[in-house]
């Protein structure tokens, strides 16, 4: 008969017990002496390179670490694509894969937290006295293979590059947009194509290759090859919660000789070629 779970635990605590009296050392001070001086060494690299981005940098010169202080934060800029903090690239990412709204919250919300829950029950699960890795293949590939995802996700997420509308009209995308749709005779929406990516529209809908395609926005290269007319596409955009759309913020604020412009942009874009 095979020795019940608790008795087999009993046994393999008294031998922990055994070799502790016999050859090991005790929490203290051993172990205790042994955090201390880990915690020092933390402490002592954090401050280290505080110094060092401090002795380093001055006002304008960014030193090794940074600047003190980089240009304040202008709240009227349409071109600033936020970012997290590197330690959530790896979610940040995730969001370019699983597209809003179907199936964004199991991948940002329901995988990473099955995962936590797993490895916070896993010494109820996972009872087996054996600790040495190389006798553990399952967990041993387990542990690789989330260690390579998060590396993977993150680099990727630290790598992803957005579209400044900026960037586009300054490299000359914004005028093969006019060239490639065929509107590049008409100056209203030659205006309307670059209100479009200094707006930040970009930021979640995608046009002619270029632009981010979060929460589920749609690629607008065709969109005025649904038979809308200037005046719908004026009204979709000063607000879009009329039509449902609870997502896309307004733009109304742009007033209405731009919402004209940007519409008539949308109704000449109808698919290029």
């Amino acid at each position: 008969m095979a020795t019940p779970l608790k008795d087999r635990n009993r046994a393999e605590f008294k031998r922990y017990k055994e070799d502790v009296e016999r050859e090991g050392k005790s929490f203290y001070p051993y172990a205790i002496l042994h955090d201390s001086v880990m915690s020092l060494v933390v402490v002592g690299v954090i401050i280290g390179l505080a110094c060092v981005w401090y002795f380093t940098a001055d006002k304008t010169d960014a030193g090794i670490l940074g600047p003190w202080y980089t240009d304040e934060a202008d709240p009227g800029t349409v071109n600033f694509v936020p970012r997290p903090d590197w330690f959530f690239y790896f979610l940040f990412y995730l969001l370019r894969i699983f597209k809003w709204p179907n199936t964004v919250v199991l991948g940002t919300v329901g995988i990473p937290t099955l995962l936590l829950v797993l490895l916070v029950l896993l010494p109820f699960y996972d009872r087996r006295p054996e600790r040495r890795i190389t006798r553990r293949p399952v967990a041993l590939v387990a542990a690789l293979l989330v260690v390579l995802s998060m590396g993977v996700l993150t680099w990727k997420g630290a790598t992803a590059k957005e579209a400044l509308g900026s960037e586009l009209i300054a490299s000359g995308t914004v005028d093969k947009w006019a060239q490639e749709q065929g509107f590049q005779n008409d100056p209203v929406a030659v205006a309307g194509s670059k209100l479009f990516a200094e707006s930040g529209c970009l930021n979640c809908h995608t046009y002619l290759g270029s632009g981010a395609g979060n929460l589920g926005a749609p690629d607008l290269s065709a969109i005025g090859a649904t038979g809308r007319d200037v005046a719908f596409f004026k009204s979709y955009v000063s607000n879009p919660a009329q039509y449902g759309n609870n997502v896309m913020i307004s733009y109304g604020y742009l007033g209405d000789e731009n919402l004209t412009k940007i519409a008539t942009f949308l109704q000449a874009s109808k698919g290029g070629g």
